[in-house]
């Protein structure tokens, strides 16, 4: 049983889709904290609908309408993303804004550090994702009709002023690391050289990948992207080196030609020579900001858990690595001289 209306979404989708047909039934899939996601099972075939959660949200969050946009820029360009089929913003069909995909079947790792696969396997892996990365950035923005989505220049000055707003809007705790964050990050933003789309949370589960191949079939949740510096992307990718293997995206000393995941070094040459860079600056502010923009992130979930309104039965969970994430957060920022 789910808790959208299956009946009105089955003649809408009838309505907006060649070829769809009806009855569906919906289930929706575990995770996803912030737009909640579903599989969609017609006689047409499989869908997957991604919508805006129900109740008062941030303004400018879980914008679904760009999340669209952007995918529906992307797929004729040839990048892996899961086919659009149709926008819906009439919150009456279901109660709130959403799209239909295709249904990409494939492989999903939950889990960095690849257990039960060989070296080799594991450095096709890392390689694909990377490369894919690469692929991402050297898309022009003009070129596919993305060049008013995001702004040009300050990516990281205006990133470290939005998410300390989300901060405050959903601010339940005095934590003193992120009050010395929210001091030193906007006076020490590093000089943007480079202007891209940013998928925003680039990591190994939210990609699926062929059955049989390492290949990216398609990669999801595209609801933080923007236009910005291809560095945010990229040091957020390498924060899984720093950051502890526990189940999830972290492999922090795990890498080496035992295990075949590639070290941070081998990720950073091999991004730089399919971007045409002759290296990436130091890290360790990179790695503050992407910790403090998590500490945000996780600060809206417990907001929304407290006001009964998280989607999902992980939040608690997540919520519990707040006051670590500010921590370490603060620990690279003195690093990089705070």
């Amino acid at each position: 049983m789910s808790d959208l209306d299956e009946t009105r979404l089955a003649s809408w989708a009838s309505a907006q889709i060649p070829g769809f047909a009806g009855p569906v039934t919906v289930t929706k899939f575990p995770g996803g904290q912030s737009n909640p996601t579903y599989r969609v099972e017609s006689a047409s075939g499989a869908y997957v609908l991604r919508r805006k959660p129900f109740g008062t949200i941030l303004p400018s969050a879980h914008a679904v309408e760009r999340e669209y946009r952007l995918i529906a820029a992307l797929h004729p360009a040839g990048f892996p993303v899961a086919r659009p089929y149709a926008l819906c913003e009439d919150r009456q069909v279901i109660g709130a804004p959403f799209y239909l995909m295709e249904m990409v079947e494939g492989r999903t790792f939950w889990d960095g550090s690849l257990p039960d696969m060989a070296p080799a396997e594991r450095t096709a892996i890392y390689e694909a994702i990377v490369d894919t990365l690469a692929a991402l950035h050297r898309i022009d923005p003009q070129t596919v009709g993305l060049g008013d989505y995001g702004k040009p220049g300050n990516y990281f000055a205006r990133q470290v002023e939005r998410w300390t707003r989300q901060y405050r809007a959903s601010q339940t705790d005095d934590l003193p690391e992120v009050e010395a964050l929210i001091e030193f990050l906007p006076r020490t933003v590093p000089p943007q050289t480079r202007t891209s789309i940013v998928h925003g949370d680039y990591r190994i589960d939210n990609m699926i990948f062929a059955a049989d191949r390492p290949e990216v079939l398609a990669v999801l949740d595209w609801e933080l992207s923007t236009l910005g510096d291809p560095l945010a992307d990229f040091s957020y990718f390498l924060m899984n080196w720093v950051t502890e293997p526990e189940g999830r995206s972290g492999v922090k000393g795990l890498a080496g030609p035992d295990t075949g995941i590639p070290t941070i070094e081998d990720m950073v040459a091999r991004y730089c020579a399919a971007t045409g860079q002759d290296g990436v600056p130091d890290l360790d502010w990179y790695f503050a900001y992407n910790l403090f923009r998590l500490t945000g992130i996780v600060q809206g979930i417990k907001k929304r858990m407290l006001d009964g309104n998280a989607s999902s039965a992980q939040a608690a969970k997540t919520v519990e690595r707040l006051p670590g994430l500010a921590s370490t957060a603060w620990h690279f920022a003195q690093r990089a001289g705070a």
